[in-house]
């Protein structure tokens, strides 16, 4: 199973899409400076070891997860085919307050306590 990780800030967004049958990191990137001029997506093909840089407005965390899709999809510097070889999404929530302390799945209980 594909995993995509998100860990989301107020300007950027990082991620990385992991391989859980062999633990390996198959793509990692930073979208950054959403919302402010000079937003671009940092991408790193792991296996091949390339690094793209993609400079293009994000004007806010829905454009920059679209470019996050288009990059790993993509034909020349993405490493799935698509978006449904994932089969999990996984997102950093700082603010959890004192209910949520560690990992749990998102539920509709989840969400309306935070």
């Amino acid at each position: 199973m594909k995993i995509l990780v998100i860990n989301a800030g107020s300007s950027s967004l990082k991620y990385q899409l992991i391989d859980m049958d062999n633990e390996q990191v198959m793509a990692k990137g930073l979208c950054e400076r959403i919302g402010i001029e000079g937003s671009n997506l940092q991408h790193t093909n792991v296996a091949k070891n390339e690094k793209t840089k993609i400079e293009k407005p994000m004007k806010d965390h829905g454009d920059a997860i679209q470019m996050v899709i288009d990059a790993l999809v993509d034909e020349k510097i993405g490493v799935i085919k698509s978006m449904d070889e994932i089969g999990a999404v996984g997102h950093r929530v700082v603010h959890g307050g004192e209910e949520f302390a560690g990992s749990c799945v998102i539920t509709e209980a989840v969400m309306k306590a935070l």
